[in-house]
């Protein structure tokens, strides 16, 4: 089959890579749609460090081809959702009802039992999130896989498997940003832009989004941005003009830059919520003043995957596109082929898309 791999660091290419059959809780999976995610990328550039070869992908939907021993859950013929997090059900964090942080998700790119189903010429390879998405097949935990209706399309339904639920889930769950509040997103990517959909769902009453690229500022826009900065100039000093002085209640990092970090940080009011999302560099850190941190007061929050529990949040929001309160229609900007894949991510970090979504036949 072909697959998109990270052959090497900064190197990325379609190539025929041969899957094996799933074992006992597993699920093999035709590939409908896949998200152009910017961990994709982070994973091929090394900022995200995963041993390589790998299959990228890990925000997609499709159809259950076949299943291994054990699977009660899903059978060949339903339409499913991946998620990119796992939840076994089992471990210290799922007990504890915070199975986004589930210990059964590894940066190996190996399944459950540390072995791989993916081979390139003649050597094992591993699937980014044990999912290796961004192929024609896919063999994956059926701890990964959620049934959905099958009159949602695949290419909305990927979204969820990532973005659209880290974004929005940031929001809802993870700040749990209340109604009439006043919120500040920094990076308008694809998950960016979900979390200012999820800022308009919860009724926040002013939403500013910040970037650098006015494409991506009008798309915030047409998603419910109330004002925008484009961060060439002074972020934190415009976000205090529209915000009386004072900086926003909640204010939400998504870039992975450890200055917009401080930025998003600043931005807040005293008092207010910083929720860190974005993903930097193992030699990054964010500096805090040792003397102001206390009398401001501010709540720090990191942010994995919107703190989501997949098998609730999925159908909530699925219901929420349904309803036309969350527009997955157009966070599509364009849709590739499998063989347009490395052009894909180009036109991400180009800035091109809000979401760019591989469609496979």
């Amino acid at each position: 089959m072909k697959a998109l791999v990270a052959l090497k660091l900064n190197t990325m290419s379609v190539e025929n890579v041969t899957i094996d059959p799933p074992e006992a809780g597993e699920v093999l999976v035709k590939m409908g749609a896949v998200g152009v995610c910017h961990s994709d990328l982070s994973v091929a550039n090394g900022t995200v460090p995963m041993p390589l070869p790998m299959v990228l992908g890990h925000e997609g939907a499709g159809v259950v081809e076949a299943v291994g021993p054990g699977v009660r859950r899903v059978e060949a013929g339903d339409h499913v959702v991946l998620s990119f997090v796992p939840a076994c059900g089992e471990c210290y964090f799922c007990q504890r009802h915070e199975p986004h942080l589930c210990t059964s998700c590894t940066a190996d790119g190996l399944m459950l039992d540390g072995t791989s189903r993916l081979r390139m010429q003649g050597q094992s390879i591993g699937a980014m999130s044990q999912l290796g998405c961004m192929a024609q097949y896919a063999v994956v935990p059926a701890i990964s896989v959620m049934q959905i209706d099958r009159s949602i399309p695949f290419d909305r339904a990927a979204l969820l498997g990532c973005g659209v639920m880290t974004g929005v889930g940031a929001v809802t769950n993870t700040a749990q940003v209340k109604p009439g509040a006043t919120v500040a997103v920094f990076g308008c990517g694809g998950v960016g832009l979900a979390a200012i959909q999820g800022a308009r769902v919860v009724g926040a009453r002013q939403i500013i989004a910040v970037d650098r690229v006015d494409s991506k500022l009008d798309y915030a826009r047409h998603f419910g941005a109330t004002h925008t900065v484009n961060a060439r100039e002074d972020p934190v000093a415009a976000i205090q003009a529209h915000s009386g002085g004072w900086g926003v209640d909640y204010s939400f990092e998504f870039t992975g830059n450890a200055v917009v970090m401080d930025q998003a940080y600043r931005a807040a009011r005293r008092g207010g919520t910083v929720c860190i999302v974005g993903v930097g560099r193992g030699s990054d850190s964010l500096a805090l003043n040792a003397c102001a941190f206390a009398p401001e007061a501010k709540t720090v929050l990191g942010c994995y995957y919107g703190n989501a529990n997949f098998r609730v949040d999925m159908p909530n929001m699925l219901a929420l596109y349904q309803a036309k309160r969350l527009d997955l229609d157009a966070m599509i900007t364009r849709t590739y082929r499998l063989d347009d894949a490395v052009r894909a991510f180009e036109d991400m970090e180009a800035g091109l898309n809000a979401r760019g979504v591989i469609v496979l036949d």
